[in-house]
């Protein structure tokens, strides 16, 4: 178990610095520089180029930046956010992610559970029929799609949540349950997905594990039905959830990135957006390889859960 876990963490080290390196050289084919400006003159932004470095051969950009990371784990500063470090603005801005991010990924997980139980325990029922149409439905909308749609009319229209992501402010009287509040929308429409997803699969692997023979066999025994559910049935059926927990943090990383921008929440999402037009190189590098970690993050979590979820499941060296 230990030996596997270091050699998933050297795994995730080799991938981070891969991630970092093809970011590194990709940005440098983006046409125009962070000091494109029509009032800044040409003498002016070759100054700032040397100034920053920007004037070196790209390999030499890169082996000071990644010296800089390593060695001195600076990720550079800004080149339009005031000059600032972007650790700082990272450090900043990823709990509102992180928050919105995990709450939706918790509420979809349960519910999705929830309903695919409800309907694998109830095949081909209405309620069966019911589920399946609001995971079709799920899988088809973006979350970008229903962020619009449930700011158009449960903002606009009904007025029951606020438009904007209220972080908590002692000064503005934003307490932590207004903040939560406010966290809904966004969060549900980040959600959307994981609460299909873990339902079309939560559905089909219990319907397959009821008709199992053990399962059979514990029913023939005189135990009730909600016995062999809870006891048996469920815990068999959420190994293939666990397994897509991975793809779907990775569809709330990049969904978030849009839904941030409509619920105006200051978070990895809306910073990420603003480096991108602005051609703010480090914020960009340091903003992809907080993604690129929790992203592989995520995975070993989920690895690690196998053997918490099945007994069977074993790890042993470097294997599963």
């Amino acid at each position: 178990m230990i030996r596997y876990v270091i050699e998933r963490i050297a795994l995730i080290v080799l991938t981070l610095f891969i991630v970092l390196t093809i970011n590194f050289f990709l940005l440098r084919l983006m046409p125009g520089t962070p000091f494109d400006n029509p009032k800044i003159t040409e003498v002016q932004q070759q100054l700032m180029k040397e100034k920053y470095g920007l004037d070196d051969p790209a390999y030499v950009q890169y082996f000071r930046y990644l010296k800089q990371v390593v060695f001195e784990r600076d990720l550079g500063n800004s080149f339009k956010l005031q000059d600032q470090p972007v650790l700082k603005l990272i450090t900043m801005k990823l709990p509102h992610t992180v928050k919105i991010g995990t709450i939706a990924l918790i509420f979809g997980v349960i519910v999705g559970i929830f309903l695919g139980s409800i309907a694998a325990i109830y095949k081909n029922s209405i309620w069966d029929n019911l589920v399946t149409i609001l995971a079709v439905i799920g899988v088809s909308i973006p979350s970008f799609v229903m962020a619009a749609f449930l700011q158009y009319f449960l903002c606009a229209k009904l007025g029951w949540f606020p438009y904007i992501y209220k972080p908590v402010d002692v000064m503005r009287n934003v307490s932590f349950w207004d903040s939560i509040y406010s966290s809904i929308l966004p969060a549900f429409s980040l959600g959307l997905f994981v609460i299909s997803s873990t339902m079309r699969y939560m559905r089909s692997e219990l319907v397959e594990v009821l008709s199992s023979d053990y399962i059979l066999l514990a029913r023939a025994k005189g135990l009730s039905k909600p016995k062999v559910i809870f006891r048996h049935a469920l815990r068999n059926a959420l190994i293939p959830v666990v397994t897509i927990l991975g793809p779907m943090a990775v569809s709330i990383l990049t969904g978030s990135v849009v839904v941030e921008q409509f619920f105006g929440v200051p978070g990895l999402g809306k910073l990420m957006v603003n480096a991108s037009f602005t051609n703010d190189y480090f914020l960009i590098l340091g903003v992809n390889l907080v993604y690129s970690f929790l992203l592989v993050t995520v995975i070993l979590i989920v690895d690690l859960l196998y053997g918490v979820i099945d007994p069977r499941i074993r790890l042993k060296g470097g294997g599963v």
